[in-house]
């Protein structure tokens, strides 16, 4: 069943969502506010879109055109419908489409953000019952791989990647990204609590970008009583 949400700490925009598909998350409200965004920028594809919070809340941030690409027709229609609700089909277009195989342009974009699936695939995978979660969560539609590759090509040159991850994919990002030539230039570590383990990676590359990477302060998600700290909050002010 569908159901319509304002944003997480955006009240002036709604999102449709269905209680079977996955659900967006904090990761797609830290994502869009680290990726590096100038008055330059004119294109962005945000890749796996799913019901499309990180077009939305990036529609607060530049009046560039954005693009999702998403492979699930379900989420595809919530995402077309939530863009016509919030006002935003000037500026935000979604496509139906594997983007693996999809005929976007090449060199085309300034930005492209994603939210990928976080888990490798192998014989001991646990699945969600649903196909949707699974394909959300799993590398069994696009991996780590795919996006890095098909950015490359999407990208113009000095063109940005941004994604959100997991801290113990690091490694596999690093390296795939300058088997891609995509020079890393930016590291967030996003933390539970004070004293807990790091729980989310943000990290942004650049195309043919010269090396020199900057590891920005830690980010804590809540307080000792569950209240979201300071720097948080300003994410939904």
């Amino acid at each position: 069943m569908e159901t319509v949400n304002y944003l997480l700490g955006y009240e002036k925009l709604k999102i449709i969502q269905d209680k079977n598909s996955f659900h967006f998350s904090l990761d797609s409200v830290l994502l869009p506010n680290f990726v590096t965004i100038n008055k330059n920028i004119k294109k962005i594809l945000d890749i796996g879109t799913g019901n499309a919070p990180i077009p939305l809340i990036l529609s607060t941030k530049t009046d560039a055109e954005i693009t999702g690409i998403e492979i699930q027709k379900k989420s595809v229609d919530m995402a077309k419908k939530t863009i016509e609700l919030n006002a935003l089909t000037e500026q935000i277009k979604i496509i139906e489409g594997d983007v693996r195989t999809y005929p976007l342009e090449t060199e085309k974009f300034d930005i492209i953000t994603c939210n990928p699936p976080f888990f490798k695939v192998h014989k001991n995978s646990h699945f969600n019952e649903s196909d949707a979660k699974t394909i959300a969560r799993h590398e069994v539609t696009l991996t780590l791989s795919d996006v890095l590759r098909i950015s490359r090509k999407l990208l113009k040159n000095q063109g940005i990647i941004a994604l959100v991850h997991r801290p113990e994919r690091l490694v596999d990002i690093l390296t795939e990204m300058r088997k891609e030539n995509i020079e890393p230039k930016k590291i967030q570590y996003i933390y539970p609590k004070q004293n807990e383990n790091s729980h989310i990676l943000l990290i942004e590359g650049k195309k043919n970008g010269n090396p020199g990477i900057k590891i920005l302060p830690p980010l804590y998600v809540h307080n000792e009583d569950g209240s979201y700290t300071k720097e948080i909050e300003k994410y939904f002010s």
